[in-house]
């Protein structure tokens, strides 16, 4: 029989899915190529399912021969491996970003007369409303916790914005652009420290108890599905940090940054303009080891930060730093620095590299925001975080709007930095 190869995400199998499987088992043996966690986040959201559950969903359909992965969106490398004298596809892909790979599939195809079959696109069934839907229902503790570690593995650079407020989760959780016919999104959450004591009117000392920075978590979780990442500052003394960290997991948080500095935390930013004491690396790692020790999954990740380029201690210092927290368990490191470019950030990158054994690495662009995310991916950087913006902007925009109504006796000119009532009503699901 004719060798019939089907790619697919599979990651909501519907109707339009098992009738194209059906369609291409009348045709012959039917091989689907399931693209990866990779190649799937390459253009759009990472799946729900990864590889392995969607390859086990999909193997067990009737008609289905063969399952093998296809690692990138291009169908030409499996199809040169496997040679299929078919290939079957809906017809929806003959317009848009998925026309050039269409054609790309024909051109292959004609090296050895082989052709394509297309099926008409099922209509009323739609893989994005279904997401939609799904994001509606939400998601548990565990399958959040573990997303983080899938988003490193299949992306080039996991985009993490912070998030203060339920409100500021759901615009997270919303905001998407499309640029080339590639959808770009955050990927995760960032919840702060600083951010979090300033909505309090606290100052950033660690001022605000876990307790009450967890049930701030837990009210974004419910309205979101993102992963999240905390900001635990100095983490305090080790054995707090291990009570942290089993309050953390419980919730379904994906990961803790810890900041290897010891006394009264200041904001880093402040740099050696204020007393700031880095903590001895025996100190540290012990801190590390203990917070490793008391998580219960494998999926849980600590994050050392390493304070050197801020404290003006050096590169050779941060690297040294760098591999000895490695040693100790630390699941990624984190590299900060206040300077306006980021230079020495770069530096690091070079010499981090050069470590026999390295983790994902994670930067801050806070004070080298002119930075592209591109320069990062090229550095080796594999998480960005966009540490504080949201209140920063909410911020200016309030006081501005406060200012306007004392100084017009009337709020008629705030209208043009107000969203409309209907608006801010649609904003929240089931409102209407």
């Amino acid at each position: 029989m004719s060798k019939v190869y089907v790619g697919m995400s599979a990651d909501l199998i519907h109707p339009g899915h098992i009738n194209i499987l059906k369609e291409a088992a009348e045709l012959g043996d039917v091989m689907v190529g399931i693209l990866t966690d990779e190649a799937i986040a390459s253009y759009k959201r990472l799946p729900f399912l990864s590889y392995e559950q969607r390859k086990s969903v999909v193997e067990n359909i009737k008609g289905v021969v063969e399952v093998v992965p296809q690692t990138t969106l291009d169908y030409r490398p499996n199809l040169r491996k496997y040679r299929p004298s078919i290939v079957v596809h809906g017809d929806d892909w003959k317009t848009g970003i998925q026309s050039e790979t269409r054609q790309q599939v024909i051109d292959t195809l004609s090296e050895w007369q082989g052709k394509l079959v297309e099926i008409e696109y099922t209509k009323g069934i739609s893989s994005s409303q279904l997401n939609r839907q799904i994001k509606e229902i939400g998601t548990t503790p565990d399958i959040r916790l573990k997303r983080l570690r899938r988003l490193i593995t299949a992306k080039k650079l996991v985009r993490v914005l912070e998030a203060h407020s339920p409100l500021t989760g759901l615009i997270i959780e919303n905001t998407s652009v499309e640029k080339n016919g590639v959808a770009h999104e955050f990927d995760a959450m960032w919840s702060s420290s600083l951010t979090d004591s300033t909505l309090k009117g606290k100052p950033d000392i660690e001022a605000l108890d876990v307790s009450a920075r967890v049930q701030n978590i837990n009210d974004i979780f419910e309205v979101t599905t993102k992963p999240l990442i905390y900001d635990a500052d100095t983490g305090g003394i080790p054995e707090h940090f291990a009570f942290t960290v089993r309050s953390l997991e419980r919730v379904g948080v994906s990961a803790a940054i810890i900041e290897d500095k010891t006394g009264l935390k200041k904001n880093s930013l402040l740099g050696n303009d204020v007393e700031q004491q880095q903590s001895s690396i025996e100190d540290f790692c012990e801190k590390i080891q203990v917070g490793k020790n008391a998580q219960i999954t494998s999926d849980f990740m600590i994050i050392a930060r390493i304070e050197s380029l801020i404290l003006e201690a050096g590169i050779e210092d941060a690297v040294h730093r760098a591999n000895a927290y490695i040693e100790a368990g630390a699941d990624g490191i984190m590299i900060h620095s206040r300077q306006k470019t980021p230079t020495e950030i770069f530096e690091f990158c070079e010499q981090y590299k050069k470590l026999g054994r390295t983790v994902p690495l994670v930067a801050v662009p806070s004070s080298y925001n002119q930075t592209y995310e591109k320069e990062m991916i090229d550095a080796g950087i594999n998480i960005v975080i966009y540490a504080n913006h949201m209140l920063r902007s909410a911020y200016p925009a309030m006081r501005d709007v406060a200012q306007s109504i004392l100084e017009n006796g009337r709020s008629y000119e705030t209208s043009d930095k107000c969203i409309s009532i209907k608006e801010i009503l649609n904003l929240i699901p089931g409102t209407n």
